[in-house]
């Protein structure tokens, strides 16, 4: 059975069975690069985005920009937030700066607020590197513990004691 077969059978709901998947894929030739096209599929992307950010919490290695240039193709909630959850383990190159900023942007008026709450922390995280959008997302922060839901301000407080 190929790794697109294995999320296509998944019923997207046990984490137990999507990690069987990981445990039996990773060692896999060409691995990375199947869950890469297996997100630009919209059947598979909530499996493909789950087992991606598995493999980047296992020390794994991506391609940031290859994951950075497939946001625009992303059409779920959960595979927005594994995304958004990823961002911490891949370095945002100058080229792709502007493709997530837009992609932040659209997560921040997403209805699910913890797709919201991550998007926040991905400008955070942008600002970090790339100062040029410190004000902004400073504005974000401040708007967010005036306006979201607890759940999101939680996430927000956490980043504010972060820092820049």
């Amino acid at each position: 059975m190929t790794l697109q077969h294995a999320i296509t059978n998944w019923q997207g709901k046990s984490a137990a069975d999507i990690s069987d998947i990981y445990q039996r894929y990773q060692h896999s030739d060409n691995f990375v690069q199947n869950l890469l096209q297996c997100m630009q599929q919209s059947a598979l992307q909530k499996g493909a985005t789950w087992l991606l950010k598995c493999h980047l919490e296992s020390h794994g290695t991506v391609p940031a920009n290859a994951v950075y240039k497939r946001l625009s193709q992303l059409q779920h909630w959960q595979s927005k937030l594994h995304i958004l959850q990823c961002i911490p383990y891949l370095p945002i190159g100058s080229s792709d700066k502007h493709g997530l900023e837009v992609f932040l942007r659209q997560c921040l008026t997403d209805n699910n607020k913890f797709v919201r709450a991550w998007a926040y922390n991905g400008f955070h995280l942008l600002a970090c590197q790339y100062g040029e959008y410190r004000e902004e997302t400073e504005q974000f922060l401040r708007m967010a513990m005036r306006d979201e839901a607890p759940s999101v301000q939680a996430r927000v407080r956490n980043i504010l004691k972060q820092g820049f």
